[in-house]
């Protein structure tokens, strides 16, 4: 029946009810008393409820980035996707090799997340992993078979990493919905992923300082793989780069 479907005669009707699902749909989430459970390994969505429910963690966020993406699109839609699967597949396969739980993916951008005792040292140690893996292989191998194709292309991403305690929260209905986490440190290790500065790697202070020497200091002789400085965007707080490689 046109009823059921909206149709012009019953637009009104629809809309109208529409409006009246969305008034009840907010009220409810205000007025919901928040219910917090400890989580003892990173949740997925299927864990959690939508109304007034949270998974309260400690965790170590990475994110790696793949740099303007937009402006390679642009260009040729097949050598992008190629790019986009090569970059993706390759840090997945790291992460999941580390232990890290990957949570989401936002066009050219992986989302993991580690927990446990060491997990600053095992996210930092992914994250040389993956620049190794970008240096000597995907980026290589990628300008090896399009490289005249890619002149106008620089080809480079970054990881960022934060750790924090956050809460993981249902987002969207029901049939098509996803975790939302809720806290500084995705926040942070998103926008870490994206400073372009010839380093590839940026991190907290938060999780340099507990980071085990495995993960902090490289080479023969041994010295810090790290460098501190400071992130202009967020008032100047104190960061670590790298551009050391860790080769799996």
């Amino acid at each position: 029946m046109n009823e059921k479907r909206c149709g012009k005669p019953f637009r009104k009707r629809c809309t109208m009810a529409l409006k009246d699902e969305l008034i009840k749909n907010v009220d409810e989430i205000i007025a919901a008393r928040w219910q917090e459970r400890d989580g003892r390994v990173v949740p997925e969505s299927k864990d959690v409820a939508f109304l007034g429910s949270a998974v309260k963690l400690e965790a170590t966020f990475l994110y790696a980035d793949l740099a303007d993406s937009t402006s390679l699109a642009r260009q040729v839609r097949q050598i992008a996707a190629e790019v986009f699967q090569c970059f993706l597949s390759t840090a997945s396969r790291i992460i999941k090799a580390e232990g890290g739980e990957i949570r989401s993916f936002d066009g050219d951008r992986v989302m993991a997340v580690f927990m446990g005792n060491h997990k600053n040292t095992v996210a930092a140690r992914c994250a040389l992993k993956i620049n190794w893996a970008f240096s000597k292989i995907v980026k290589p191998k990628i300008l090896d078979a399009y490289g005249p194709k890619l002149s106008n292309y620089t080809l480079s991403y970054g990881s960022g990493l934060d750790v924090g305690e956050v809460w993981a929260i249902r987002g969207g209905v029901r049939n098509d919905s996803d975790l939302v986490w809720v806290g500084r440190a995705p926040n942070l290790g998103a926008k870490l992923s994206g400073i372009r500065d010839g380093y590839a790697t940026h991190i907290t202070k938060a999780v340099y300082d507990a980071l085990n020497d495995s993960s902090k200091l490289g080479g023969d002789p041994r010295r810090s793989m790290w460098e501190q400085t400071r992130w202009s965007d967020q008032d100047n707080m104190i960061i670590f780069r790298s551009d050391w490689i860790w080769e799996p």
